[in-house]
């Protein structure tokens, strides 16, 4: 049991003092916000679709690909939100912070995080592109539609117009791009020549230390203070419930390894700082989503270690 203990600590305890390394060098001066908005940007516009274009390049994905895991994914991201959705619209009187609960409860960091457990634990990422492509998507589409239908002021924008941007933003999601060439690559087996995969390869190498970073710098701890109970009710959602729920579910249905560690990030990681965004440009006030991103940036680093513990000494993980 110690070991599996220090197995936990040591795949996940690295990545949560990097994001406090990040979080320091922005409270002493080191990081300003325009450094960390551009570091983000960075990130996500090009190292992050670069290891992760890389990792599945590379990877034999006639034999790894898994429909049954792709489909996992997306049916319990649409499970989850739905039913967010719904108790939520009956437990709280205050309509006005519903869209802000829902997107923040289910709407994980998983292109980030997940690629840097994966590679943390195993060396590759390969896994985290499938559970990607059956989660991302969808995250941003029911972001739209529930952020639309429960904002507190009508939008001049109509409900079709806002779904048709967000399939135009998914079509242009840098890192969903690159998990479809990267599938292509794969399948057609293209040859890629060594200085290229090495320039590759000193991208990605980057995108890992430099993503955690700016997730530091972006934590901001007082805010986790305000709208206290639901702010705590969706970390509790977000942290603890949604995997509790569902990988056991994962763990019936054969998942292991690569494949349940992503599970994991994608139900049980921190809620996204691009949430924030999306809220605010969808009309909403933004400080429960705020609250929650500050939380359970805050809280999971014991979360994580604990479900990643959990299910190591069950013997589904390596």
């Amino acid at each position: 049991m110690l070991n599996d203990l220090l197995f936990s600590l040591n795949s996940t305890m690295p990545l949560f003092l990097l994001m406090v390394l990040g979080f320091l060098l922005t409270r002493t001066g080191m990081f300003t916000e325009g450094f960390v908005s551009v570091a983000n940007t960075f990130v996500y516009h090009v190292t992050l679709p670069v290891m992760l274009f890389r990792d599945l390049a590379l990877t034999d994905i006639r034999a790894s690909f898994d429909a049954g895991f792709v489909g996992f994914c997306a049916g319990a991201t649409v499970v989850s939100i739905l039913v967010i959705w719904i108790l939520s619209r009956l437990l709280f009187r205050d309509r006005s912070i519903v869209g802000e609960f829902v997107q923040a409860s289910y709407r994980s960091s998983a292109a980030i995080l997940g690629a840097a457990f994966i590679q943390s634990i195993y060396g590759t990422s390969g896994m985290s592109g499938l559970m990607i492509l059956g989660s991302v998507p969808l995250y941003n589409v029911f972001a739209v539609l529930i952020l639309a239908l429960e904002a507190p002021d009508r939008r001049q924008q109509s409900l079709s117009e806002q779904l048709r941007d967000s399939l135009l933003s998914i079509l242009r999601n840098p890192t969903l791009i690159a998990i479809g060439l990267g599938l292509l690559a794969s399948l057609i087996r293209l040859p890629i020549p060594t200085m290229v995969d090495k320039t590759m390869e000193r991208i990605a190498v980057v995108t890992t230390p430099l993503a955690l970073l700016t997730i530091g710098a972006g934590f901001r701890g007082p805010k986790a203070v305000t709208q206290l109970r639901p702010t705590l009710l969706a970390t509790a959602v977000k942290l603890l419930i949604l995997p509790a729920v569902f990988l056991p579910v994962a763990i019936w249905c054969g998942f292991t390894d690569q494949k349940l560690v992503a599970l994991l990030i994608m139900l049980g990681s921190i809620t996204t700082p691009s949430a924030y965004v999306m809220a605010k440009q969808m009309g909403h006030e933004g400080t429960l989503t705020a609250s929650v991103c500050a939380a359970t940036t805050l809280l999971s680093a014991l979360t994580l270690t604990l479900w990643l513990f959990l299910v190591r000494t069950g013997g589904y993980i390596l």
